[in-house]
């Protein structure tokens, strides 16, 4: 790759609408989530799954069914993932949170089905 092909791409992904939406932590024999929205979905995943495998997440019961069960018995989800308006004005956090919230009445806080 030349450098100005490699200075496009560059350019290319720093241009790029970013991965933002809704996603899950999902223990698989318990069904229980954690759900959560945001503006960097890999970066969000990747610091759940990082915090876990050093023991430091900020869930404690989430931590101890990690401790528990291992990482095999979880997964790391994208429930939802929001499109890129045409109207530069659209408030892309407000549409996160609507629909965080909606995902959160199916699961509500407290409930067996969920880590909040």
């Amino acid at each position: 790759m030349d450098k100005v092909d490699r200075k496009a791409r560059v350019q290319a992904y720093k241009l790029a609408f970013p991965e933002m939406g809704i996603y899950a932590v999902r223990n698989l024999q318990s069904g229980r989530q954690l759900i959560g929205m945001s503006t960097n979905l890999p970066g969000s995943l990747n610091r759940h799954r990082t915090e876990l495998r050093f023991g430091s997440h900020r869930n404690p019961a989430l931590m101890s069914d990690w401790k528990a069960m291992g990482e095999s018995r979880f997964a790391f989800e994208v429930l939802e993932q929001l499109k890129e308006q045409a109207d530069p004005g659209f408030n892309y956090r407000a549409e996160l949170e609507r629909r965080l919230e909606a995902w959160q009445q199916r699961m509500p806080s407290g409930s067996d089905a969920s880590y909040l």
